[in-house]
């Protein structure tokens, strides 16, 4: 019996020779993934940086986590991604989502379900070797086509914490990037969701990848510290998972109120006013046997692999100590893709 796979997301924050050592660290730590934010202007360019990926590892699967077609025309994504599985030979995974926060700093808003669709349609119609004309709001294009050949079978994976795009990626996505906090009743939920999706276009459920943001130590504080900027991000953007963690609502205004955008880092002011067991339901925010029973908890909730995002001071000493959760952990666990 074969346990989950695991994976390690990363902005492009370090320099790249501090990157650089880092992927070929996490490639011999066990790690199945390596997945890169877009982050528009908070951090180095993500296909940069995965190419730099490609080139320092030979197993990693490699992916955007993720990028959006409002700031990148999904024939360039397109371009982008088909680039990266050639340099990796095989190993590009497409993550890509309607669009945050971030987007607000280039007088943008994230796009609608149905554009997110349309987008991925697009892309994979390019891959294919098709020639495409689409008009879709925000995006067109006019007898477009790849001028070289591409992996029609590339993966996409949608990045999801809302009903309309979970239920999207169900019906359409490859693969979901559960964005829903690390306790059992917002992956149910979820989960429903995105079968409610795969049910209605006829196919199975989607491969599951949650991914669970904070910090391992035996510093409880410093790693409850760490968690919190992520926790607040929930309350801006999904106060629906706020209630399912038993928020009260006059919190959640509160934090909505105080962080106004950008990057969940920049929640500082209003992740302290987050109680201490509501930063645990969302993030990884305590030692490894707490670790431990989060990541069990979901998994035993249905997920089918879990990706360490690493917030904190020493990030690669979360990554080391999630690998070792991860090796202690065996379930049954559906099939990779």
């Amino acid at each position: 019996m074969t346990g989950p796979s695991y994976g390690v997301t990363l902005q492009g924050v370090d320099p790249p020779a501090t990157f650089t050592a880092m992927v070929g660290e996490i490639e011999s730590l066990g790690f199945s993934h390596l997945w890169l934010t877009d982050s528009s202007l908070h951090a180095r360019n993500c296909y940069s940086y995965l190419t730099l990926a490609a080139v320092s590892s030979s197993r990693l699967r490699l992916g955007t986590a993720v990028t959006n077609p409002v700031t990148r025309h999904p024939a360039i994504t397109a371009a982008a991604a088909a680039t990266l599985d050639e340099v990796s030979a095989g190993r590009a995974i497409l993550g890509i989502g309607a669009g945050d926060r971030p987007l607000l700093a280039l007088g943008r808003k994230p796009c609608s379900p149905a554009v997110l669709a349309d987008a991925i349609e697009a892309i994979r119609a390019l891959w294919s070797g098709d020639e495409v004309t689409v008009t879709s709001p925000g995006f067109a294009l006019d007898h477009a086509h790849l001028r070289f050949e591409a992996r029609p079978g590339l993966p996409v994976f949608v990045s999801a914490s809302g009903p309309k795009t979970l239920e999207l990626a169900g019906g359409l996505a490859d693969g979901v990037i559960l964005l829903v906090g690390l306790f059992p009743d917002a992956v149910t939920w979820a989960l429903e969701h995105i079968d409610r999706g795969a049910r209605a276009a006829g196919r199975p459920r989607p491969h599951t990848a949650l991914f669970a943001y904070g910090a391992i130590s035996d510093d409880q504080d410093a790693a409850l510290a760490a968690g919190r900027s992520i926790a607040a991000w929930f309350p801006q953007t999904a106060p629906h998972l706020c209630r399912l963690a038993g928020l009260d609502g006059e919190t959640v205004d509160a934090v909505r109120a105080s962080y106004a955008g950008g990057e969940f880092q920049e929640a500082g002011a209003a992740a302290r006013l987050l109680p201490d067991d509501f930063v645990r339901r969302m993030a990884l925010a305590g030692d490894a046997g707490e670790a431990a029973g989060r990541v069990r908890d979901v998994l035993r909730a249905g997920v089918d692999s879990v990706h360490v995002f690493p917030l904190g001071a020493d990030r690669m000493a979360t990554v080391r100590a999630f690998a070792d959760v991860m090796k202690t952990i065996n379930p049954p666990t559906g099939s990779d893709r």
